[in-house]
């Protein structure tokens, strides 16, 4: 019952930040961030009850319907919007606070030079731009916003806007 708590969260949620979203059936059944959510959701119940291959082929399944992969063992808080979702990846290790949105073309992944924890951790109210590079086992904070193809390498303190190739530029801080 949790889990249709939450996707239902997440529909209204959708309604709230997309301008486009008319209704919640049109969210329901048009949306492919939404419906990856679902299949994140199902497939990480399996990964937690030890039920690795079942939940592997349910997170296959949902990535080969939307073009979004989402490894079920990664930790995604309440309310993610995923805008356009095509090519997103989010890796094993990763953990996603609540109320971040994530925009097409953005991984979540590592680098290949770590071995238990590779992949970074967002905090609450992240905004990740389309074609953005997360890598590695590092920490963004909350409130952070992550301009469109940066690659991100380093730890973000809160409440800061992150550009460039590496995320050498900070626009701002509040």
């Amino acid at each position: 019952m949790k889990i249709f708590k939450e996707l239902y969260e997440d529909a209204k949620n959708i309604m709230k930040k997309d301008p486009a979203a008319r209704n919640i059936f049109e969210v329901l059944l048009l949306y492919q961030g939404f419906h990856v959510l679902l299949f994140y959701r199902v497939s990480h119940f399996f990964y937690m009850h030890k039920l690795l291959f079942v939940a592997r082929v349910i997170s296959q399944l949902g990535r080969f319907l939307t073009g979004i992969e989402i490894h079920p063992g990664a930790k995604i808080g309440r309310r993610l919007f995923i805008d356009h979702g095509m090519g997103i990846v989010i890796g094993e290790t990763t953990t996603i606070g609540n109320d971040c949105t994530i925009y097409h073309g953005v991984t979540l992944g590592g680098t290949g030079k770590d071995k238990y924890k590779r992949h970074p951790d967002l905090g609450d109210n992240v905004m990740v731009g389309c074609g953005a590079k997360i890598l590695g086992p590092i920490k963004i904070g909350n409130n952070v916003k992550i301009g469109a193809n940066a690659v991100v390498l380093k730890n973000i303190e809160d409440d800061s806007t992150i550009v460039g190739i590496p995320n050498s530029k900070i626009i701002n801080k509040t």
